[in-house]
């Protein structure tokens, strides 16, 4: 096996069809990835998937390494490679759902459609027969009207580009009576209606039912083959919460993968909840970590006046907000709700209506895990008593669930579907307070993160998850780090950006108030700062801005798209990019660019060194810009980041193999050495945030820029413990109690090693 995963750089693999990035393109970065200082690449999903695939996430054939990738013989000799040099492997792995999308590209589906509930694969889905009458519901029409271009081919049935097999036997009369012997229907796919459960509301994935053994040991085969060959030393498990039994599947992985493989679980954990401590797992994705570490760099003074500033998008108790979206599940929840009435003989008319004042008041993705089974009874309490006519139909509820049977598992899984719908849908693209704050494992009624908050919670992790990953981006973030630090700032000055935005508006004014307030953060965080606006840039803001008025939905939706209220959001964003307010936003982007830099530095500092595995999103080792996926899959120049390195001139690069090396050549320090506060002092000391890891190691950043440069350090000075240290950074050494003024002179960041005498 590699060595211990000291750190892991996250890769976004493609075939040669897409922004190719393979196996072999891989192995071409090992040098560097080497040199920078990583302990393990992290490769996105390597399974087969759908043909196209820009992620890797619709997997069609979990059996099988993709073949456009470089199938199982490119993964070995990139696995071969890398540990010649003492490197090891990490891969995202897919249990929760299949691709669906193109069904005659996965078998099992395919097999299913064709021989309905008689098929070897019927029980490796979540299917929904009783929805159907037998029949598996396929929303896949844009109306019903499509029916009419159905034809015939072959053994098949095809409408435009989708292809659907056809039963043994079924196969006489015109398409249309053909269609209607199938084991599938046909509908809408705006109807809500769809026959088998998925991930969230995404129609082309389909849930995979890995609670059954045979599922289980099917789609986990050639992971098990990358374990008894050694050829992968840990796994990502992708979307943890959407399975029936989370705990069984980790335990069932931990004892098919071994004792000594990494695991870490993508998790959304709200804000104070904490990680079942009873996981086989290393810990989480590292979401949680984010948010603390990005809210170090909300400056608290800043909450008033942006408060007042988005009072227009707010959205109300977030109980409300979930109900809402719980309501508007009808396809799950009836399926849910058919499970309840099943199992209690109730036929309770208010039954729907309690279900969503129930889901309402859940907070977290699940409830069911040891640390958050409490929650489900107190969410019954508390529906009841905002609501004591419900009373009754939420006893029915509770009734069913209370066995652990079916409904508590489809009532786990709906809950999943409704926090992220409600929060990273409608809550992450409305509200405008400060959105580097609208982020997976973020909470943006919280305004940020204080220094005792954050201390606290890393000694936490230092204690119970030291091998848990920390991130700053991932594939899946809503904005890029250096783009949630620069949007941060405006933490700093509320009262110079609502004036601004008003000047703004008045000469461009948004077809929509609340939307405009919304979007103004993003086009700043994703502005050039040499204000040149090219069309790619034009193209990928559009882009985003089609996407997050659609997720808010308001004023649009993917379900029912107002194609006029984006004809004319889409006209103001050009005007905002060819139009006078574009000087105007470089002028901005350029005065805060400083600051903007300091805390993305600092930042990025704090996530390499704190308790926990630091993880490298692909390219952000440099300044990057990104907003959402897909977005932030974008082709890495890896060419000017060879440059980078070894010219060590850019300050975020230095940082980042600063720290990496670091923890290559002090594991102790890093992997099993005590976390320490470290208090500045003096009157600009809530400035600095430091600590030390383990007795030899020192780290401190310093935040909030734009206020500091007002009042400056005065004799702000960090106590150092006994003996010299010296910055790996710079190479300058201090000893006793250095001012903050010139601990910091040359970069927001230190890097401490003692040497004793």
């Amino acid at each position: 096996m590699a060595s211990p995963v000291l750190s892991t750089y996250r890769l976004q693999l493609r075939g040669p069809a897409g922004c190719r990035l393979t196996f072999a393109d891989t192995e071409n970065l090992l040098d560097y990835l080497d040199e920078l200082g990583i302990s393990h690449l992290y490769l996105s999903p390597i399974l087969t998937a759908t043909s196209g695939s820009t992620h890797g996430y619709d997997v069609t054939d979990p059996t099988t390494v993709a073949a456009d990738l470089g199938g199982p013989d490119g993964l070995a000799r990139l696995s071969a490679a890398a540990r010649s040099r003492g490197m090891g492997l990490i891969v995202d792995i897919v249990p929760n759902h299949a691709g669906v999308e193109v069904p005659v590209e996965n078998p099992w589906w395919w097999d299913v459609l064709r021989h309905g509930r008689s098929s070897d694969y019927a029980a490796f889905f979540d299917i929904d027969w009783d929805l159907g009458a037998g029949r598996i519901i396929l929303p896949v029409l844009e109306s019903e009207r499509d029916l009419t271009g159905l034809t015939r081919r072959g053994d098949t049935l095809a409408l435009g580009e989708l292809v659907l097999p056809i039963a043994p036997g079924t196969g006489a009369g015109d398409p249309h009576q053909v269609l209607d012997r199938q084991h599938y229907q046909l509908v809408d796919w705006r109807s809500g209606v769809c026959g088998y459960r998925r991930f969230l509301t995404i129609n082309t994935l389909a849930a995979l039912r890995q609670e059954d053994e045979q599922v289980f040991t099917t789609t986990h085969r050639e992971v098990a083959r990358w374990f008894a060959e050694e050829i992968v030393d840990g796994v990502r498990i992708d979307h943890l919460d959407g399975l029936s039994d989370p705990v069984g599947y980790l335990c069932r992985l931990r004892a098919l993968i071994g004792p000594r493989a990494w695991i870490v679980v993508e998790k959304n954990l709200a804000t104070g909840e904490t990680l079942d401590p009873g996981l086989p797992v290393a810990g989480t994705t590292g979401y949680d970590a984010l948010r603390l570490i990005g809210g170090l760099f909300v400056d608290p003074e800043g909450a008033p006046g942006l408060t007042a500033l988005a009072a227009p998008t707010a959205v109300g108790p977030l109980p409300a907000l979930r109900a809402t979206t719980a309501a508007a599940l009808t396809n799950d929840a009836q399926r849910l709700l058919r499970c309840v009435t099943a199992s209690t003989g109730s036929s309770e008319p208010r039954l729907a209506e309690a279900l969503a004042a129930l889901l309402g008041q859940v907070g977290v993705y699940r409830c069911d895990y040891a640390t958050t089974e409490p929650i489900l009874p107190a969410a019954i309490a508390q529906a009841a008593a905002a609501a004591p006519e419900l009373a009754g139909p939420l006893g029915v509820i509770g009734a069913a669930v209370a066995d652990g049977s079916e409904a508590a598992v489809r009532l786990q899984q709906l809950c999943v579907t409704v926090v992220a719908g409600a929060v990273e849908g409608r809550l992450f693209h409305r509200y405008a307070r400060l959105v580097s704050l609208n982020e997976f494992g973020g909470d943006p009624l919280r305004f940020g993160c204080t220094s005792g908050e954050f201390h606290t919670a890393v000694a936490g992790r230092a204690r119970h998850w030291p091998e848990s990953m920390t991130t700053l981006s991932t594939h899946d973030t809503m904005r890029g780090e250096d783009v949630r630090a620069r949007i941060g700032v405006l933490s700093q000055l509320p009262e110079r950006w609502a004036g601004t935005l008003e000047r703004w508006e008045t000469r461009v004014g948004c077809p929509d108030a609340a939307t405009g307030l919304f979007l103004w953060q993003n086009i700043f965080g994703a502005w050039p700062e040499d204000g040149i606006v090219t069309e790619e840039l034009r193209a990928r803001l559009h882009a985003y801005t089609r996407k997050a008025i659609r997720e808010a939905g308001g004023r649009t939706c993917w379900r029912d798209p107002d194609t006029a209220f984006e004809h004319a959001v889409a006209e103001w964003l050009d005007a905002v990019l060819h139009g006078p307010v574009a000087g105007e936003l470089t002028e901005l982007v350029r005065e805060l660019a400083p600051h903007a830099h300091s805390d993305a530095v600092a930042q990025k500092m704090l996530a390499l060194t704190v308790p926990g595995v630091p993880d490298v999103y692909q390219g952000t080792e440099l300044w990057e810009d990104s907003l959402a996926d897909p977005d932030n899959r974008r082709p890495v120049d890896f060419a000017a980041r060879r440059v980078e390195l070894g010219a060590a001139t850019h300050p975020k690069m230095r940082v980042v193999h600063a720290a990496l090396r670091a923890r290559r050549e002090l594991p102790d320090a890093f992997r099993r050495g005590a976390y320490r506060p470290m208090l500045a002092a003096g009157p600009s000391a809530d400035h600095v945030v430091g600590f030390r890891r383990g007795d030899d190691v020192a780290v401190a950043v310093t935040r909030w820029t734009v206020r500091l440069a007002r009042f400056g350090w005065g004799d702000t000075a960090m106590p150092l413990p006994e003996g010299t240290w010296t910055d790996r950074l710079t190479g300058r050494s201090w000893s006793g109690a250095i001012s903050a003024a010139e601990l910091f002179g040359e970069l927001p960041a230190v890097l401490l090693e003692r040497h004793r005498p």
